[in-house]
């Protein structure tokens, strides 16, 4: 049987793919963030006719959680939380963590409370199934090029707390930060909790550099420690205190980072691989 130019093709592809994965890192780390970002976008594709029903609503965000919560496994990252005690709050609050790629959507959907809700940039709406998932599990989006916008909303995001039992998730360097280390924090998030009085629950999530390194081109297997941090009370302070409050949590978040990060690849010496 003659094997037409088309099917020749393809087993080259069958062929040299694989070998290419095995073979170069770089190639598999492209691999690995196009399938993680796909399949994101596919999984909110199932998710959106479900949360439609209920129409924009924060309870929705437990159906994103639910069919995010496998990722881990298909990429063979084991996350390790400390500090659940620290969520025995019932009231509402204000969650700060730092920020280092994509992947901290993991760390997130791992110990995601109840009506919690992430702050995220207005970008997101517009990424095609992803935000359309995003908009009617309740998150919040906010222009970062225009401060009033942002003041605005969070000035709303504040009113909505209150009178919906909502929390709110925010990442304060207001970027990724690949570095290491943590980027200096805006100061909406703090705005927020002593606009709302409530308190601030500060997240950190160790360093992904042992496993993934975008710089690198580096995906691997690996660790991830997460650790809820004691809440911080704002109830008393007011906007002048919000500079030294933001520098304050920026600290503890920071130490406990380079702790974590350290402690993390001490216990795993095989650095993910």
């Amino acid at each position: 049987m003659e094997i037409s130019v088309a099917q020749w093709i393809l087993i080259l592809f069958l062929i040299i793919v694989p070998l290419l994965y095995e073979w170069s890192a770089s190639f598999k780390y492209f691999c690995k963030v196009t399938f993680y970002n796909g399949w994101i976008l596919t999984l909110a594709i199932l998710a959106i006719p479900i949360c439609a029903v209920r129409g924009r609503n924060v309870e929705n965000m437990k159906i994103l959680r639910f069919m995010l919560l496998h990722i881990k496994y298909l990429y063979g990252i084991k996350i390790e939380v400390r500090g659940w005690e620290n969520f025995n709050i019932k009231e509402q609050y204000v969650v700060v963590s730092n920020h280092q790629s994509s992947l901290d959507l993991l760390g997130m959907m791992e110990i995601l409370p109840s009506r919690c809700v992430p702050i995220a940039k207005r970008e997101l709406m517009y990424a095609g199934t992803a935000g359309l998932a995003c908009w009617l599990a309740g998150v919040i989006f906010i222009n970062r090029k225009k401060t009033d916008d942002a003041i605005s909303v969070m000035s709303e995001a504040a009113q909505t707390m209150i009178k919906d039992d909502v929390r709110v998730w925010v990442f304060p360097e207001g970027t990724r930060n690949h570095d290491g280390s943590m980027l200096p924090f805006k100061r909406g998030a703090f705005h927020l909790a002593v606009q709302a009085q409530v308190p601030i629950i500060p997240i950190v999530m160790s360093s992904y550099r042992d496993f993934y390194s975008k710089k690198e081109k580096k995906f691997s297997t690996g660790k991830c420690m997460v650790r809820i941090l004691p809440r911080i009370e704002t109830r008393g302070l007011n906007a002048d205190d919000v500079p030294e409050l933001t520098e304050s949590v920026r600290r503890t978040m920071l130490s406990a980072f380079l702790e974590m990060s350290g402690e993390a690849r001490d216990k795993d010496p095989g650095g993910g691989q």
